[in-house]
């Protein structure tokens, strides 16, 4: 199995010289290395090509063989760490909580512990018939939350 500290070590170096961030690790069977990474203003391929290359060219493969792969998140990825959160601020979030609720809104504030999303909704009116919009608000822990995916938005 190959050294994951050499390639960790490799990875943090990459990383900071492309200000990147982690979003995922892993060394596989059969020596595959599984690196997902991105930046604040979104990765793109000379940053993923330079990262991969950070890493690839200070190992040798006569010594041990190995697959790496390094990718952005993709656009139904859930958000992994907490870069992520503050990286997608203003945009819709569909959040999964641990306690099986459900919740769909704007990112608007992330302190890195907790989130608010804020989403506008139809009600029933409080005298007389129809209906009315009004603003709601959810202020969420991380440690509540199963699962978070930024929603696209077609125009």
């Amino acid at each position: 199995m190959i050294d994951s500290e050499k390639v960790r070590t490799l990875l943090e170096a990459a990383l900071q010289e492309q200000q990147a961030f982690l979003v995922d690790f892993q060394i596989a069977a059969g020596n595959l290395i599984q690196v997902t990474v991105d930046t604040m203003e979104g990765i793109n391929l000379d940053g993923i090509t330079a990262i991969s290359r950070g890493i690839e060219h200070n190992l040798d493969r006569e010594e041990e063989d190995f697959e790496l792969q390094v990718s952005s998140p993709g656009v139904g990825s859930p958000l992994q760490v907490k870069e992520q959160y503050t990286q997608n601020l203003g945009r819709d979030l569909k959040v999964k909580c641990i306690d099986g609720t459900k919740h769909q809104g704007e990112l608007v504030a992330f302190d890195g512990e907790s989130l608010q999303l804020e989403w506008s909704e139809r009600v029933p009116k409080e005298v007389g018939k129809g209906k009315v919009t009004v603003k709601k608000e959810v202020k969420l822990n991380l440690s509540e939350i199963k699962e978070a995916k930024v929603q696209v938005r077609f125009k």
